[in-house]
């Protein structure tokens, strides 16, 4: 199992999404979630509706400190605001970021994301019961939002096709995460290598399953 922030590793809520959360994120060895959104033609990180006046990262900023301390590291990219496709698409090629996915983005932008060529995760979740264009897709983001319903033979109807698998952790919807954790390492679940879990807590998670 692979392990990922959730908006950076961050202390308190107000690091989340910041070059500092990033930076923690990276040189502890963990690849990142983020959420992109564009503001007066240029790409920024933010999960709510950005505003001049807020202290924003700069999506090109977050990929060049990202290639600057290790770009092996997965990134995935949570896409809030529709028709972003050319100029990420851009940042991506001219900083050379190979190890990507975007998400969540509205069935039509998934759509345009596919025919402009770009890394793109399907979704399943108890919201969400089948995966759209799983056959175009890089792999599944599974959630939780109201049941915990994701198990080891969920997961694996999904990586026994070759799926990569990105599960969220029950802390991101204010659920305790220690059931789950303690449910997904029992099955074993730890030594699938195409499983990866999106938590707030990387540090905490990666002592847990690989202790």
């Amino acid at each position: 199992m692979n392990i990922i922030s959730h908006r950076g590793y961050w202390k308190n809520e107000k690091e989340k999404n910041t070059e500092l959360a990033f930076r923690n994120s990276f040189e502890l060895g963990f690849g990142t979630e983020t959420d992109i959104r564009d503001l007066d033609g240029e790409i920024v990180i933010s999960h709510d509706i950005p505003k001049y006046s807020d202290e924003l990262m700069l999506f090109s900023d977050f990929l060049s400190l990202y290639k600057s301390i290790d770009d092996s590291l997965p990134l995935a990219l949570n896409v809030k605001s529709d028709g972003l496709q050319i100029p990420v698409k851009a940042l991506l090629e001219k900083k050379n970021v190979k190890n990507y996915f975007l998400f969540d983005m509205s069935i039509p932008d998934m759509i345009q994301t596919k025919n402009y060529g770009l890394r793109f995760l399907t979704r399943v979740s108890d919201v969400e019961k089948e995966a759209i264009m799983l056959d175009a897709s890089s792999g599944v983001w599974m959630d939780e939002f109201y049941e915990e319903w994701i198990d080891k033979q969920s997961i694996d109807f999904y990586t026994e096709q070759g799926m990569n698998v990105y599960l969220v952790s029950p802390e991101l919807h204010k659920r305790r995460p220690e059931v789950k954790w303690s449910l997904l390492k029992s099955s074993g679940i730890q030594e699938n290598n195409k499983v990866c879990l999106c938590t707030d807590l990387p540090e905490v998670a990666a002592e847990f399953f690989r202790g």
